[in-house]
C-alpha cells in the first residue's frame, strides 16, 4: 500500500506518466491496461473517422478495409460478414459503396464463379498509405523506446488480446 510520501511524490502526474516511464505498479494492474486500452482505441477510431470522412465512407467502411488489407488468404464477402458481425445485405452495402469509390475490386474466382474474393485496389492502398502515415511514424517512433526482446512481448500481448476478444462475439 502506498503511504503518504509515495502519494506526494505522485501528486499531479496521471498513471499514464507513471506507466509510460515504466513506473506503473509492479505487473501493471488492469485498470492500467484497460485505460490505455481505451485510449488507444480512441485514438485509432478518431483517426479512422478522419479517413472516412475524407473519402466519403462510413467507419464501418474504413474497418472492412482494414479486413481485407490483412487477410492472410483473399477475403470474400462471407467471411467478411463474419468478420465485421453485419448482416449480409449490409456488407453488400459497404461491398458496393467500396467498389463504386475505387477502393477495392471484385474478382470472381476462375474455378469457382460464385466465388467472389475482394482486394484492395492499388491506388486506394497509396492513399491510405499517405493518410496513415503519421500512425506509421508514430509506431515507429514508439519502437525505439522498447528493446527487440520487449518488442516481442509486446506484439505477444497484441495477438493475445485480439485472439481474447475474438471470443468475445455474441
Amino acid at each position: 500500500m502506498a503511504g503518504t510520501e509515495d502519494r506526494e511524490q505522485t501528486a499531479g502526474e496521471t498513471a499514464t506518466q507513471r506507466v509510460t516511464r515504466g513506473e506503473g505498479p509492479a505487473g501493471a494492474d488492469l485498470q492500467a491496461f484497460a485505460v490505455q486500452l481505451r485510449r488507444m482505441n480512441g485514438e485509432i477510431n478518431r483517426l479512422v473517422h478522419g479517413f472516412a470522412d475524407n473519402h466519403g465512407l462510413h467507419a464501418t467502411d474504413v474497418q472492412a478495409l482494414a479486413a481485407i488489407l490483412d487477410a492472410e488468404e483473399p477475403m470474400t464477402p462471407s467471411r467478411l460478414r463474419q468478420h465485421l458481425g453485419l448482416t449480409s445485405g449490409a456488407v453488400s452495402a459497404c461491398v458496393d459503396r467500396l467498389e463504386r469509390a475505387g477502393h477495392i475490386r471484385r474478382v470472381r474466382e476462375s474455378a469457382d464463379r460464385r466465388v467472389v474474393h475482394l482486394y484492395y485496389a492499388a491506388d486506394a492502398r497509396s492513399a491510405a498509405g499517405t493518410y496513415f502515415r503519421p500512425l506509421a511514424q508514430a509506431t515507429q517512433a514508439a519502437r525505439t523506446r522498447f528493446t527487440e526482446d520487449e518488442l516481442a512481448t509486446v506484439l505477444r500481448f497484441l495477438a493475445a488480446m485480439n485472439e481474447e476478444m475474438s471470443e468475445l462475439r455474441p
